[in-house]
This record gives C-alpha cells, sequence and structure tokens, in this order.
C-alpha cells in the first residue's frame, strides 16, 4: 500500500518516470494493477482529444503542428499513438513518435506508444485505463492518435472527449463517406494536404453534405490545413475548443456509459487467452465434422464468465 501511496504521489506531481512506469502496470494487469486504479484521483476537466483517419491523411503531423501551437502557450500535453498489432506474431512497431521527433524531448511533452493487442476499433483494448492515468498526472491536454483503420474506426467517440477526422482531397465519394461510421462521430473534419487539386470542391460538397445529413445538429466544424508547412493548425486548434465548449452533461455522461461498458466487457473477457483458444481451435479443426458454431458454445461453457 506504502508503493501505491508513494506511485500516486509522483503520478500526480506529474513525474514522467512514474507516469510510464503506471502505464505499464495497468497496460499489462501487473500486481497492483486494480489497487492503481480505483486509488488514482482523475481529474475529470482534463480534455481528450481523439486523432482519427485514414493511413497518411497526415494524423502524426497535424499532432505535430497542434503541440506546437499549445506549447507556445506553455501547455502540458500528453500524446498517446496507437499503433496495430500484428494479428500473426503479436508484434508491434510502436513508431509515430519518431514522427512527433521535434517535441520528443521536451519537459512538457509525453508520448507514449501503445498496441492495440487485437482490438478492432482504432484503440488498444486498456486505452481508457491508460487515459485516466494520464488525466491523473497534471496534464493539461489529452491527445490520442488512433491506429487509421479506415471506417471501422469508431471507438474514439466512447473514449474521446471531441474526434478530429482527418480526410485528405483524394479520400473519394463524400456521399458514401457520410454513410460510414467513422463520418458520424467526427466533431472537426480536417481536410489536409489542401495544397492538393480538389480540395474546395471536395470542402464545399464536404459542407452540403455535413449540412444535409443533420441541419439541426450542431454542425462539425470544417477546417483545411498542410500539416507540412503548418498551415490551418492555429485554425484547427480554435475549431476543437468551439467543440469542446459546446459539451454538455448528456453528452459527459453517455461517454462515461460507453466507457463503462467497454470496462466491463473487458473485465467479462478476462478469462479468455487468446493463444489458448488458438490452440483449441487447431486441435478441434482435425475433426472433419468441424463446426465453429458448436465450438464456441463448448469453448464458453468450459470458460469461466
Amino acid at each position: 500500500m506504502d508503493n501505491i501511496v508513494n506511485l500516486l504521489n509522483l503520478l500526480k506531481s506529474g513525474d514522467f518516470k512514474t507516469i510510464g512506469r503506471c502505464i505499464t502496470i495497468v497496460e499489462n494487469d501487473l500486481p497492483g494493477s486494480d489497487d492503481l486504479l480505483t486509488a488514482i484521483s482523475i481529474n475529470k476537466n482534463v480534455p481528450i482529444v481523439g486523432i482519427t483517419g485514414p493511413p497518411g491523411a497526415g494524423k502524426s503531423s497535424l499532432v505535430n503542428g497542434l503541440l506546437g501551437e499549445l506549447l507556445a502557450e506553455g501547455k502540458r500535453i500528453g500524446i498517446l499513438a496507437v499503433d496495430p498489432t500484428s494479428p500473426f506474431n503479436l508484434g508491434s512497431i510502436l513508431g509515430d513518435r519518431v514522427r512527433m521527433s521535434a517535441h520528443f524531448n521536451n519537459p512538457n511533452v509525453y508520448i507514449r506508444s501503445i498496441a492495440t493487442r487485437g482490438s478492432l476499433g482504432g484503440l488498444s483494448a486498456k486505452i481508457i485505463e491508460i487515459t485516466d492515468i494520464m488525466r491523473s498526472a497534471n496534464f493539461d491536454l489529452i491527445i490520442v492518435e488512433t491506429v487509421g483503420v479506415g471506417q471501422s474506426e469508431i471507438e474514439i467517440v466512447g473514449l474521446a472527449d471531441i474526434t478530429v477526422l482527418v480526410l485528405v482531397p483524394e479520400a473519394g465519394d463524400e456521399i458514401q463517406q457520410l454513410k460510414s461510421g467513422v463520418m458520424e462521430i467526427a466533431d472537426v473534419f480536417a481536410i489536409n494536404k489542401a495544397d492538393r487539386p480538389g480540395a474546395d470542391v471536395y470542402l464545399k460538397n464536404l459542407y452540403s453534405l455535413l449540412h444535409t445529413a443533420s441541419p439541426d445538429k450542431k454542425q462539425p466544424q470544417v477546417v483545411k490545413t498542410i500539416a507540412t508547412k503548418n498551415e490551418g493548425i492555429k485554425e484547427l486548434l480554435a475549431a476543437c475548443r468551439i467543440m469542446l465548449s459546446h459539451q454538455h452533461r448528456q453528452l459527459k455522461t453517455y461517454l462515461l456509459a460507453e466507457k463503462a461498458y467497454k470496462l466491463i466487457q473487458n473485465e467479462r473477457m478476462k478469462t479468455v487467452n487468446k493463444v489458448d483458444l488458438k490452440a483449441a481451435i487447431e486441435l478441434a479443426y482435425m475433426n472433419e465434422d468441424f463446426n465453429l458454431y458448436a465450438f464456441v458454445k463448448a469453448f464458453i461453457s468450459k470458460s469461466h464468465f
């Protein structure tokens, strides 16, 4: 218990080594993880901004630009960069921080790369716990950059206070995009690489379609950016602040309900080991009458849900 109290004190002070240690404890379910999570004092006023969008849209470059603006204001920023985990060798490159090298050694910036570990929604299985650790560590803002898996990447809405969707002019048919879940969750649209042909037409069509899709709803902010030239970054930050200021209690409780659901889901799944599951399937698959649904039913009956 003394060790937990010491960790909490150092965590509250914003000590980077302690933040890293606490994240490792929680991410890997090490001894003391539950005690740590139930004892932390979470600052619910620290906003979480999610940055999502397809691979190659320039998410990391935009985060770099936002960091520059926020650091100029004297803000203390925490960055979580989620990298995909291979479903075959279970490894992850964890290389997003390389693209943020301009601010990597800044004493007011903490950057942590984490792996998805099989989560399919663009985030890590322990992302909720990790962000709460960081919200207990004296940051002014936390930015979560998701994997960039495309249309299915909607888990970020249950985690972030606002979501920035990064797109490029070549993103394709706007109508089809608006039908997809990832387009419906955005609070801010950043049309990056806006110096490319077709950017103005794309922007105009997007404005029109957004208003048609939800004319009575608070409209998302739409901003043109060129991250590599640091253009539009101030406007993007201003748009994020506008959307944060429009948050209300109902949305906050919705986000908390989404987080609680995910935490309960993760707790129920603790007894399911993917390595054991794969081994059991390999054995069962040798039978000619193998039936996946019958296998799952039998596997669940043997597990302690």
